[in-house]
């Protein structure tokens, strides 16, 4: 978990440098800093600080209802923000130069049905000035090269899925926002989802990407947990098993759970017994 008492310098290419989980210190591609989303009288994000890694997998993971989708929106700049700050990639999120830098996925697919595979691909790709070759680039990306004439009503859930993440990609942003792109995929569809992201990662691209099946933490180069609004921790999947003390992530996950939820004696130890 990483809160600061003040913002952390500002390097001279205008990305924020970020000490990661095992100490180094690298340019981060989002920071978040003191977050917190009201929604009514309810607080659905309460005091959120973590810095996003860039050229890395970042894993948003946490139970339905735990903030997840909310803290994506603050970082694509789409969400109102009751207090703290949100920047991405050296700038404010939202900011209108992030247009063609920020590439969002969301849980329900953007797509026109009665349009073909490519065409949906083309009229994406030509907001953000890209061309024909682009929008083949971004099919061939997902698995959907030879699918280009299909209309995307008529193709299977996983493939429509995929029309939805090349259209997010074809900009070829910079950061890419994944909101549980895998739920509803079949497990040989989301081993080359995985597969696909850590291409991109590699290649340099920085990915966000939410979850609730902690399974899916292994894939992931850093972590960020998150229970009823609060970031748990910011760890990598490695540490996660450490504290947890199990190779079973879910299993570390609940164990984190329980100790940050454990009671405590006047000395702020804990109480005997109340850890698994």
């Amino acid at each position: 978990m990483s809160h600061r008492a003040a913002p952390p310098p500002t390097n001279p290419a205008g990305g924020t440098p970020a000490r990661q989980p095992g100490g180094d210190v690298q340019e981060a591609a989002v920071v978040v800093e003191n977050l917190a989303v009201k929604r009514g009288k309810n607080l659905v994000l309460e005091d959120v600080s973590c810095s996003i890694p860039a050229g890395r997998i970042t894993g948003l993971l946490g139970p339905s209802g735990s903030g997840k989708t909310t803290l994506i929106r603050a970082v694509v700049g789409v969400q109102r923000i009751t207090a703290g700050q949100v920047r991405v990639l050296g700038r404010p999120a939202g900011d209108a130069t992030l247009r063609h830098d920020v590439g969002y996925f969301t849980q329900a697919p953007s797509v026109y049905r009665d349009l073909s595979v490519v065409d949906n691909v083309r009229y994406f790709g030509a907001m953000h000035g890209k061309g024909r070759s682009d929008a083949a680039a971004a099919l061939e990306a997902v698995g959907l090269a030879g699918f280009e004439r299909r209309k995307a009503g008529d193709l299977s859930g996983g493939q429509f899925n995929r029309v939805s993440l090349a259209c997010a990609l074809v900009s070829k942003p910079q950061l890419l926002v994944l909101d549980e792109p895998t739920v509803g995929l079949d497990p040989v569809l989301r081993a080359d989802l995985w597969h696909r992201f850590a291409t991109m990662a590699a290649a340099g691209t920085s990915l966000v990407i939410s979850s609730h099946v902690m399974e899916e933490a292994s894939h992931c180069d850093t972590l960020l947990l998150l229970r009823d609004g609060h970031l748990l921790a910011q760890l990598t999947p490695g540490e996660l098993r450490s504290q947890g003390r199990t190779d079973d992530l879910e299993l570390a996950f609940l164990r984190l759970i329980q100790a940050a939820e454990a009671p405590t004696d006047t000395s702020g130890a804990e109480t005997e017994g109340a850890r698994p």
